[in-house]
């Protein structure tokens, strides 16, 4: 018993704006069963995409080796001083460029108040405005909903459907009723699940979460579980996969890359986290996909760690990230709060995974990569942070609630957010010297390059303190290439799905856009690349997501491009 308790807390210890036309090869394929990188090829079926070079990626201020943290103008509060479950969950944030300027916006949820919206007016100045019609908000998104070229922002409560904030210009917003979406969510993502241009949602309850919010009234509620709605001529058909959930994170990824999205949810508790492939019939068929899980999965993310151009998948979960006297203090009771007796086919594990792909099967090498421990960790998210061409992570830490944590003051467990370095090979190193260890109780999180500069900053939403942004001040000797996608005769106009290839003469870089990862917390829209110093790009090459594929040769560096699909 001793042994099985410390492997469990054991730690780990540009140029002046200008446009160009380019000519691309467009294909439409299906991928193989499983990955490979051979259906990345393009053929001579050409078309013309149109990329603009906008204003230069340059260092607006010098360099300290370092991130600087800034607080933000929002604090989601809980209803009471000291939080109980499950307010102590906090909520999410999205990243994106709202009112089309160019600059990364933000928009954070909250409990206890409004949500705000930070509109980024350069230079890392940020003008706030409330949504005060959006209380109690959780995860948020920001996505075109109903194809109009402009990006609409949606929240989710818990008790009650989505709410869609539709961007109407000029900073205005008005709610947007979806037809059909009806049932009470808390994590959702965004995707093109059945193919035809337009986006489609898929939301889970949480349903402890739910039972306290919505007290005696939950007796009579129905189950809300897990639904996918599919858009159609601004109408939404609704399918339940299943009627109950605790549902903190979605994915909706091609996982067994058959060239249609499937979904993934990541369950807390006791809870087995739940794979649905999508067949060719657009039928959603259970699968036990992985072997191995995390116990609570509370956020999800993916990236090609390694370079070998296949993606793995990373989960989070609770296990303290050192160990020492107090850290055993603060632990040991939630650990033994936490014990159960494991079926003998239990896929659980409670600590962070990784899936690596093997040959045949998703393999769970988090512990060997030095990722399995991050301690109470939300929002987990790869991102390039110092612009050597590797993915590093960066995962937002802590806990507070009066109900669980009544032995510790104020019923927090302080602990430092972890960043960690990818060493070139996949495997991950502390960067205690990027000045990332904030104590603030991190929840949602996500990575943008805020102030154009060509490094990726973080944005973390606290609970019950100020939410912060850390400006990335990392010297470094790398480049940067930033890529907005756009396919404006489509319903999904900011080409969510797309993944993209940077081709250099020391490897390709693979990214792709989606709308949500983490932990409750939407993702910008715009890729970045970083480029080692000594490398060259290549060629880019677009997999848009109705599978035709584009390339474009010598993609310049330091430079944010736009690249536009015409007909």
């Amino acid at each position: 018993m001793m042994h099985a308790i410390l492997r469990i807390i054991l730690p780990r210890v540009l140029m002046p704006v200008v446009s160009v036309s380019f000519v691309v090869g467009c294909v439409m394929a299906a991928s193989p069963f499983f990955p490979t990188t051979a259906d990345w090829q393009p053929v001579a079926d050409l078309r013309t995409a149109t990329a603009v070079a906008s204003a230069p990626l340059q260092r607006a201020a010098p360099c300290t080796g370092g991130f600087i943290a800034h607080d933000l103008e929002h604090i989601t509060q809980a209803t009471l001083p000291v939080p109980r479950l499950f307010d102590s969950n906090g909520s999410g944030l999205a990243v994106n460029d709202l009112d089309g300027d160019g600059d990364e916006d933000i928009v954070l949820a909250d409990l206890a108040g409004p949500a705000s919206i930070l509109w980024n007016l350069g230079g890392l100045h940020f003008e706030r405005q409330e949504l005060p019609m959006m209380r109690k908000a959780r995860a948020v998104a920001i996505v075109d909903v109903d194809g109009d070229r402009a990006l609409d922002i949606v929240f989710t409560n818990s008790i009650a459907a989505p709410a869609v904030f539709r961007n109407v210009g000029e900073r205005r917003f008005a709610l947007f009723p979806l037809p059909g979406v009806n049932q009470p969510a808390y994590a959702m993502n965004w995707a093109d699940l059945d193919g035809d241009g337009d986006l489609d949602l898929v939301t889970g309850s949480y349903d402890a979460g739910r039972q306290v919010e919505a007290g005696s009234n939950y007796l009579f509620h129905t189950g809300a579980g897990v639904n996918v709605y599919t858009q159609d001529s601004g109408r939404w058909r609704r399918q339940q996969l299943t009627d109950t959930a605790q549902a903190l994170a979605i994915a909706l990824w091609d996982l067994n890359h058959d060239a249609r999205p499937d979904v993934w949810v990541g369950n807390d508790f006791d809870d087995y986290d739940q794979v649905w492939l999508q067949t060719k019939t657009n039928v959603w068929q259970p699968a036990a996909f992985f072997a191995t899980t995390s116990h609570s999965t509370m956020s999800i993310d993916r990236g090609d760690l390694d370079g070998n151009g296949l993606v793995e998948y990373f989960t989070t979960d609770m296990k303290p990230y050192t160990i020492g006297p107090q850290v055993i203090a603060a632990w040991m009771p939630l650990m033994d709060a936490a014990a159960k007796q494991r079926r003998r086919d239990d896929p659980q594990l409670m600590e962070n995974v990784l899936q690596v792909w093997r040959s045949d099967r998703f393999v769970n090498e988090g512990y060997d990569r030095k990722l399995d421990a991050t301690g109470w960790s939300w929002s987990g998210k790869f991102g390039d942070l110092d612009n050597d061409g590797d993915l590093d992570l960066y995962v937002v830490n802590g806990m507070i609630a009066g109900d669980l944590l009544h032995y510790l003051p104020g019923g927090e467990l302080v602990e430092e957010n972890q960043a960690l370095r990818n060493d070139g090979a996949g495997q991950f190193l502390p960067a205690d010297d990027w000045a990332l260890g904030s104590t603030r109780s991190g929840r949602g999180m996500s990575i943008a390059d805020f102030d154009d500069d060509g490094d990726l900053d973080i944005v973390v939403n606290n609970l019950n303190s100020p939410a912060q942004l850390f400006e990335n001040r990392l010297c470094t000797d790398g480049s940067a290439l930033a890529l907005d996608l756009r396919w404006p005769n489509s319903a999904n106009p900011f080409a969510i799905g797309a993944t993209v290839r940077l081709h250099t003469d020391r490897g390709a870089i693979l990214r792709d856009v989606r709308a949500v990862s983490g932990y409750l917390s939407g993702d910008p829209a715009r890729l970045h690349f970083g480029i080692p110093a000594s490398a060259t790009a290549v060629r880019l090459e677009i997999r848009w997501p109705d599978g035709a594929v584009s390339q474009i040769d010598q993609a310049p560096l330091n430079q944010r491009l736009m690249v536009t699909r015409l007909p």
